[in-house]
């Protein structure tokens, strides 16, 4: 049994689905430290003129987990995001299909980063057809038992705990991981591979390493084969 890890992200790239696609139970890790500037608050889509960040606005404070960040709704973000969304791909072959239901989300009051993220992320799971179980890391009473182990004990427990003999891990985990631990706790340590695949996008070339709204209105129905079609 397969268990993957990850940060609940906003709207995240294909390589995370597919990772999602590749387990047998995923695990969002929403209570670790929150990382500024980085993919947890933030994705981008196309434009004519390349790429453009789709932001949410937080407050934030050094050393708050993912799952205590507030979003900044002092901001008009959910209108912008929305207005973005309509100038950009509104020509796209299947916004009409899933911009209402997404636009309903977003007529939501979301007040914290991580129920945001959550719920767009279990939306896309829903329309690509990614069925594969969740769980979500704050909730897991043996996880939050034992804060103080380092990182890499943490995924080993988390991966214990639900049940799985085998962790799989992104492809940069092969840089920050101490494997030999996982061998000795009796977990098969694999790393994701996962090769970007083109499909159809606007305005031009194409342009990989966007949020995975670009290729759910671009290509609709076909966003399951596509992403099944990069992993190695």
């Amino acid at each position: 049994m397969i268990c993957a890890i990850h940060q609940p992200q906003t709207f995240p790239w294909l390589g995370y689905f597919a990772k999602i696609h590749q387990a047998d139970i995923f695990v969002f890790l929403d209570n670790v430290q929150y990382k500024k500037n980085e993919w947890q608050n933030r994705n981008k889509i196309k434009t004519p003129e390349g790429s453009q960040w789709l932001t949410v606005p937080v407050l934030h404070r050094f050393g708050q987990a993912i799952n205590e960040i507030q979003i900044n709704n002092t901001v008009d973000w959910r209108h912008k995001h929305l207005q973005t969304l309509r100038t950009y791909y509104s020509r796209a072959s299947y916004f009409e299909q899933y911009f209402p239901e997404l636009e309903d989300i977003y007529h939501t009051d979301w007040t914290m980063l991580s129920t945001f993220n959550l719920q767009t992320i279990t939306f896309l799971m829903e329309k690509i057809g990614i069925s594969t179980p969740c769980r979500i890391a704050s909730q897991m009473p043996e996880i939050t038992h034992n804060e103080k182990i380092s990182p890499d004990e943490r995924l080993i427990l988390i991966t214990r705990s639900v049940g799985a003999d085998t962790y799989l891990s992104g492809a940069g985990g092969h840089d920050y991981l101490a494997q030999e631990l996982f061998p000795r706790n009796h977990i098969r340590l694999i790393f994701q591979q996962f090769k970007h695949p083109d499909y159809r996008q606007l305005y031009g070339g194409f342009l990989p390493y966007l949020s995975t709204l670009d290729l759910l209105f671009n290509e609709g129905p076909q966003a399951l084969s596509i992403i099944e079609g990069g992993i190695q």
